[in-house]
């Protein structure tokens, strides 16, 4: 059955003109009502007194309609017989009463200075956080080595392919790149005082002990550490890190534990691959601009390059491994609600992996150069 359309009526009681409306009062009715109007609304008659005993649906639009129609807004009388159509009455007149509130001026120091303190509490609680994590990690490990059935041997050698033979042909291009930008423009800076040569020297201590896993750490925060996120953010968005803790599963375990020991293996030979092609990029670009032979290229950097430029930079592999991966998971696992949240994390990890590598690889520069190394 339709809904009755709305009525509009004046009468006078004692005197005073009262507005009668009947109908229905609806968003969609009202809607109708202004169609059949030419596409105005109805003539606004100011009066105190409403009679909406008549009205047979109602909702909001509809009351603020009628009221407006009054004229009388929060201060109108409204007479009904239907209990819901007078308390609804009462909650719009209500909240016409009130004064809007108004927007304070806000001091754009001040406001700049508040989001600088509650970048700096969350930054220290997202430190705090992470320390946990880490710890967490620790125990965990502890425990799988005094019941090593509990390592995931599978998980782990699933994962060391993701994060090592998928990203071999990247890594290499990549760093066969670098090398041959070093190559070119140490040949071009080093003509200028006769010292060419060196530029063999310059590629193999540069790739060994800084860029070679520098650029490989980098790479793997993007690729892998980034995937880490997504997957485990996945996971708490499909509640199933939640069905895991309740099935008496650790999460850290299953979950965090494979990706690290895989990726903490992984990094120096991604490291080692990325410096060998470094060197091989290095060589090719010194064949052409030198006229060196691959041979003398080689021969050279075993007789100029001390071990120890290589050894600095796969004891930084494991370590910025370690890193990239507990921060990947950690992330992961703060995600929450929907799939912004996997997404907004996902940047985060990246930013974070590559900030904490560098901030290491600094660390581990001075400690080298305090060692003599």
């Amino acid at each position: 059955m339709a809904d009755a359309p709305p009525t509009i009526r004046t009468t006078s009681q004692s005197g005073s003109q009262v507005l009668e409306v009947g109908g229905s009062w609806t968003v969609f009715s009202i809607r109708d009502l202004k169609v059949k109007k030419g596409g105005r609304r109805p003539v606004r008659i100011s009066t105190k007194l409403v009679d909406a005993s008549k009205v047979e649906r109602l909702d909001t639009a509809g009351v603020i309609e009628i009221l407006d129609l009054a004229g009388g807004g929060s201060e109108t009388e409204v007479k009904t017989s239907n209990k819901n159509h007078a308390d609804l009455f009462k909650v719009v007149q209500s909240n016409l009463a009130k004064e809007p509130t108004k927007a304070e001026h806000v001091n754009w120091l001040a406001h700049w200075l508040e989001d600088v303190g509650l970048s700096f509490v969350h930054f220290g609680r997202q430190i705090v956080d992470m320390c946990e994590f880490f710890g967490e990690i620790i125990v965990v490990f502890f425990e799988a080595c005094l019941h090593p059935r509990r390592f995931r041997l599978n998980a782990v050698v699933r994962q060391m392919y993701e994060v090592w033979v998928k990203a071999l042909a990247i890594v290499g291009v990549l760093c066969f790149l670098i090398g041959v930008v070093i190559a070119y423009q140490g040949v071009q800076q080093l003509r200028q005082f006769g010292a060419e040569t060196f530029t063999v020297e310059a590629v193999g201590i540069g790739m060994f002990r800084e860029l070679g896993v520098l650029l490989t750490a980098i790479i793997v925060a993007g690729r892998s550490g980034s995937a880490f996120t997504a997957q485990i953010g996945t996971m708490q968005v499909n509640q199933e890190v939640d069905a895991m803790r309740t099935i008496g599963l650790n999460p850290i375990e299953w979950l965090v534990l494979p990706r690290i020991i895989a990726l903490v293996i992984s990094m120096p030979m991604l490291a080692f691959w990325g410096d060998m092609a470094g060197l091989l990029g290095g060589a090719v670009a010194c064949t052409v601009y030198l006229d060196f032979t691959f041979v003398q290229f080689f021969d050279r950097l075993r007789d100029t390059v001390g071990a120890w430029h290589f050894y600095t930079g796969m004891i930084k592999s494991p370590v910025f491994g370690f890193m990239i991966a507990a921060i990947g998971c950690f992330e992961g696992l703060q995600v929450s609600g929907s799939a912004e949240s996997v997404g907004a994390l996902t940047t985060r990890s990246v930013v974070e992996s590559i900030f904490c590598v560098i901030v290491l690889d600094a660390i581990f520069s001075i400690v080298f150069l305090l060692a003599g190394v």
